[in-house]
């Protein structure tokens, strides 16, 4: 049997390929056309994804034993479970962008290429660093802890809108390209010849003359998905080093990764329309990061020191499931005070 570099067979590496290429591929001729995803479309696909990641789990289960499967498994949910709080920024940043609901896939389509090319990249780097030895993640405790931290501490905040005209992307994005103020379509840059065609138009004539020459445009959609692809590498600096302390082997780590952002373009309208009932699941998130930052912590220290204490794939999964599944059952039993006194 032929390893690669990743650690696993060959054979591993070409099932996981051909089958996150099928499902994007039915996703995205599914989702084509610039339609809003209604709340029971979004249901279905979700399951779809989640049917698609649980058949990649019995391929491992079956190939490679129960404790691989775990190790998937474990960093799908986790994965998932933190993309949740990264969903509620997204949805702010389009909320500031007015970003109509028909171009609301389109735009995650491409937050998710992003993404699958940023996870790659501190996949290498990540399980590449904790190869130099436990300290490493030790470091790796710290990161974790800290996000946990700050996402405590900013709890209660996030209602605010924030004024996304500061973010460093979208600053950028201004420089290189002028930008044009209004949605045009699902354009994400506009030629000169098409931007010549939008102040023709009577309720454009108040831009004309205020836009420099330039060969290329940036409209909203552009600017809004340059913010969110620089907010997704900010949060992988989180997710990643919290996935590498379920498993180090790179292809687990990223498989997990990769199927949980694949399903995430429609989980997002499923946490939309579910925002207002899952008000404690953002704490089950924090108590997750503070429960990966001692799983890493004592990995190290285990290393160093042999202790002995150890934290298996099955049970990592069960404490996994379980603080989410207490944070939905808080949700159900202690609604959110101040949205029924608003009512």
């Amino acid at each position: 049997m032929i390893h690669n570099s990743l650690g696993f067979p060959i054979e591993t590496v070409i099932v996981f390929i051909v089958l996150a290429l099928t499902a994007i591929i039915i996703d995205l001729y599914a989702h084509h056309n610039d339609k809003p995803i209604n709340l029971k479309n979004a249901v279905k696909w979700s399951l779809f994804w989640i049917a698609v990641a649980l058949g990649f789990t019995l391929y491992l289960y079956l190939h490679h034993g129960s404790a691989i499967a775990s190790l998937f498994i474990t960093g799908y949910v986790l994965e998932k479970a933190l993309s949740v709080d990264n969903l509620f920024v997204i949805m702010a940043i389009f909320s500031w962008f007015s970003v109509p609901e028909n171009y609301r896939h389109r735009l995650l389509y491409w937050g998710v290429i992003g993404a699958i090319i940023f996870r790659a990249i501190f996949v290498i780097i990540g399980t590449g660093l904790l190869a130099l030895g436990p300290w490493m993640e030790l470091v790796f405790s710290v990161i974790v802890a800290f996000t946990g931290f700050m996402m405590l501490k900013n709890q209660g905040e996030n209602e605010e809108i924030k004024d996304y005209s500061n973010h460093f992307a979208y600053r950028i994005a201004k420089r290189i390209f002028p930008a044009y103020p209004k949605i045009v379509g699902h354009h994400f840059l506009l030629t000169s010849k098409q931007l010549d065609q939008e102040l023709a138009k009577p309720e454009n004539s108040d831009l004309i003359g205020k836009l420099p020459k330039r060969a290329l445009y940036a409209t909203p959609l552009f600017l809004c998905i340059t913010v969110i692809e620089l907010s997704d590498v900010m949060f992988a600096f989180d997710s990643v080093p919290a996935v590498i302390a379920v498993s180090q082997e790179p292809l687990i780590v990223y498989s997990a990764m990769i199927f949980a952002i694949l399903g995430l373009r429609t989980m997002y309208f499923v946490l939309e329309a579910m925002k207002q009932y899952l008000v404690h699941l953002g704490k089950a998130v924090i108590c997750l990061l503070f429960f990966i930052a001692i799983k890493l912590a004592l990995n190290a220290s285990n290393h160093l020191f042999g202790h002995g204490i150890d934290i298996s794939p099955i049970t990592s999964l069960y404490i996994v499931l379980g603080i989410l599944a207490i944070g939905i059952i808080a949700s159900i039993i202690w609604p959110e005070k101040d949205h029924h006194k608003a009512n």
